[in-house]
């Protein structure tokens, strides 16, 4: 461990290296975070990470809950184990292999839609890491709540708003947020496949430290580092307060239905 997060602690020491030599320590200062802030290249480029990570997380997300939802809940079907494991493949495929392979593609079909191309090929390679938490979660759920909700004559899409979903937004969450950081953070892909207009904040980085690291591109580090250590902040937040919160929410639904049930009964008798 001292191995992996030392460096990491010694970056962010550096970062506040009032030198403009970045492994010479002579005073502490914010010089470098203020230049930082005032650096509109850098600012393009953290726009742009947002951008692609805002909107590919969502989309993998969907496609992730929904294939969890048909390969979990869906019965056994012939393709059933070729799908998944088709879906959780790029987590086993190198990412330059991934990476390439998608550039052809593009290439070959004359897609350049600049940092679209980027949105396209971050959804794609994000889908396995939000299915399997969103999976996992799934298989957890206690199906016979669903299947009361059903035998209380509820349908199927009330049943998915009242008790599946809110039993599965933990996980949903969860991959959201792991798509989120997979997408931020990601290199190899986008320096592949991104376009005119299309840096993101890691290829900017790369291209400040081919010449040699900097105590600027300190500071940009130990803010990623910073606003990583945010996201799963909040995500440990979320799950230890709305946990239990959405399951109650899904079995007070379920009572809900139970009780209109029997008051509709009960009238019904009454009038015979």
């Amino acid at each position: 461990f001292g191995f992996l997060y030392v460096p990491i602690f010694v970056l962010v020491c550096y970062s506040f290296n009032s030198s403009r030599f970045a492994m010479i320590w002579t005073g502490f200062s914010f010089r470098w975070y203020a230049k930082l802030f005032s650096n509109d290249d850098i600012q393009s480029a953290a726009l742009n990470s947002l951008i692609v990570a805002f909107s590919a997380a969502p989309l993998a997300t969907i496609i992730a809950t929904f294939s969890a939802l048909v390969l979990v809940r869906g019965g056994n079907f012939r393709a059933k184990e070729f799908s998944n494991g088709l879906i959780t493949l790029p987590l086993m495929v190198p990412e330059i292999v991934t990476a390439v392979a998608t550039l052809i593609f593009f290439a070959t079909l004359g897609i350049n839609l600049g940092l679209t191309n980027v949105i396209i090929a971050h959804t794609v390679f994000c889908i396995p890491f939000a299915y399997m938490p969103i999976k996992a979660a799934l298989e957890a759920m206690d199906p016979n709540l669903e299947l009361a909700g059903r035998d209380l004559y509820s349908d199927k899409t009330s049943a998915f708003r009242t008790i599946t979903l809110p039993l599965l937004a933990p996980g949903i969450v969860s991959g959201f947020m792991l798509a989120f950081v997979i997408s931020i953070d990601d290199f190899i892909i986008t320096l592949m496949v991104a376009g005119g207009g299309g840096t993101t904040l890691p290829v900017y980085i790369y291209s400040m430290v081919k010449m040699g690291v900097s105590p600027e591109a300190n500071a940009v580090g130990s803010l990623m580092l910073a606003f990583s250590i945010l996201i799963v902040s909040v995500y440990w937040f979320f799950n230890r307060t709305f946990r239990w919160n959405f399951s109650a929410v899904a079995c007070s639904c379920t009572y809900y239905c139970s009780s209109n049930i029997r008051k509709n009964r009960n009238i019904c008798n009454r009038n015979i």
